[in-house]
């Protein structure tokens, strides 16, 4: 089941995120209930072993990579962030809720690291039918992405 994340979440879905730092960078409580109180989606797994958080075009600009996307067009939803728990990786967590997000009828926006590589993400949306769309470099960090888009 998915629902709504909602505040009394928020801590325990910090704990997640940071325990991920190296793949979807740190946040503070502050940043990530920021994140959720603007997202056009903001989802978990009941049982907290996952979470996705999606701002679309009309979001405020939320960092370079959503701002790429802003700048190509409207109807989207880009996912900021999606973590899963390391127990409950293949199970279909983030699968379940890309979809529950595509269910909105939006067109999904993401980015992949290429440098430092994630070939295992690159498969990932590959085979949930992503193409890409661009590529940057993010100025925050140096990281080389690619922009990935599915209808």
């Amino acid at each position: 089941m998915i629902r709504d994340i909602e505040a009394a979440d928020l801590p325990a879905l910090l704990a997640l995120n940071n325990s991920e730092a190296a793949a979807v960078n740190e946040l503070t409580l502050a940043e990530l209930t920021a994140q959720v109180a603007l997202a056009l989606s903001a989802r978990m797994t009941a049982d907290g072993s996952g979470f996705l958080v999606a701002f679309g075009a009309e979001t405020p600009i939320q960092g370079p990579n959503h701002a790429w996307f802003v700048g190509r067009g409207e109807g989207f939803a880009y996912i900021d962030r999606i973590v899963v728990a390391l127990q409950a990786r293949g199970q279909g967590v983030a699968r379940s809720l890309y979809e529950d997000l595509a269910a909105r009828g939006l067109t999904l926006a993401c980015e992949v690291n290429l440098d430092p590589p994630n070939p295992a993400g690159q498969a990932f949306h590959a085979r949930l039918g992503f193409q890409p769309v661009g590529e940057a470099v993010d100025p925050r960090n140096g990281k080389r992405v690619q922009y990935l888009m599915r209808g």
